[in-house]
């Protein structure tokens, strides 16, 4: 809903098609999108040349727009002191386990975070492992496709996979057991009876 209502305020609606496109969401989730926000007041709608449609923030979705800005923000910050805080618990059980250098499997904020986290503890991120990205290079670390491309050596692997979570951990445990995989309590879905490494 952000996304959309930031679209509208920057002009860059020109379509339902352009607006789908720019947020990575199928055409009629856009629409049904529009819709709520029409009959909620927030935009407008008007026609413009060449059947096309023009959408305008009204004041209500100027406020509606800064509601949910303030939200992602305070939900941001949230998931980063908690995110932080689970890396700093598992680096320091994992430096104790004799583990020093990681591979990060999975792209995303939380690898970032995981990462920066890593190097604060004294341990070295050495690559990013992701089958997804089109990406080189990642925080100054390599990007991957697979560990089978990694030529630098690693003591564990700390997933960071946020689309496919568990799958990612099953594969990290069935190729380097559990003892080698790192999981934030943050991403852990396994349950409290999981066998676990130093995760």
């Amino acid at each position: 809903m952000l996304g959309l209502l930031e679209s509208v305020q920057r002009g860059e609606a020109h379509s339902q098609r352009h607006l789908a496109s720019e947020l990575g969401i199928a055409l009629g989730l856009v629409n049904a999108y529009l819709k709520r926000c029409i009959n909620k007041g927030l935009v407008k709608v008007s026609v413009a040349p060449a059947k096309r449609y023009a959408y305008y923030l009204t004041p209500g979705g100027f406020a509606e727009k800064s509601r949910l800005t303030i939200q992602y923000l305070s939900y941001s910050f949230s998931f980063f002191r908690q995110a932080k805080k689970d890396f700093v618990t598992l680096f320091e059980a994992a430096r104790a386990a004799g583990i020093q250098r990681i591979a990060i499997l999975g792209m995303s904020d939380l690898a970032e975070i995981g990462a920066i986290c890593a190097l604060d503890c004294g341990m070295t991120a050495v690559a990013v492992v992701d089958a997804r990205s089109e990406l080189r290079a990642f925080l100054g670390m390599p990007v991957r496709g697979s560990f089978d491309e990694m030529s630098d050596s690693f003591d564990a692997v700390l997933v960071t996979d946020m689309t496919d979570t568990l799958a990612a951990i099953d594969m990290a445990v069935a190729r380097f057991g559990p003892e080698r995989v790192l999981v934030p309590a943050l991403l852990d879905l396994r349950g409290p009876d999981a066998k676990r490494g130093v995760a």
